[in-house]
């Protein structure tokens, strides 16, 4: 098991530079959010649309945090 340090630099390292990874986690963002709309909306309690749901939240919230990186990157350069 690696120590604490190694495991904090990898994100570090990888957030807000992998390009790839921003590109996936917008499309997963665009996909999933319309999907939960139509088809989960109207039942809100059922596993499947709160799996979708916090499966979009996670998406969204890992693109932004990307994102917040990204900028505080570039402004520190």
């Amino acid at each position: 098991m690696p120590c604490d340090e190694c495991i904090s630099t990898v994100f570090k390292r990888k957030l807000g530079r992998c390009k790839r990874c921003m590109w996936q986690l917008l499309i997963l963002s665009l996909v999933c959010w319309p999907l939960w709309f139509v088809y989960y909306s109207d039942t809100p309690k059922v596993v499947e649309s709160v799996a979708l749901l916090l499966f979009s939240c996670v998406f969204t919230l890992l693109l932004l945090l990307h994102l917040l990186m990204w900028a505080i990157l570039r402004v520190r350069r």
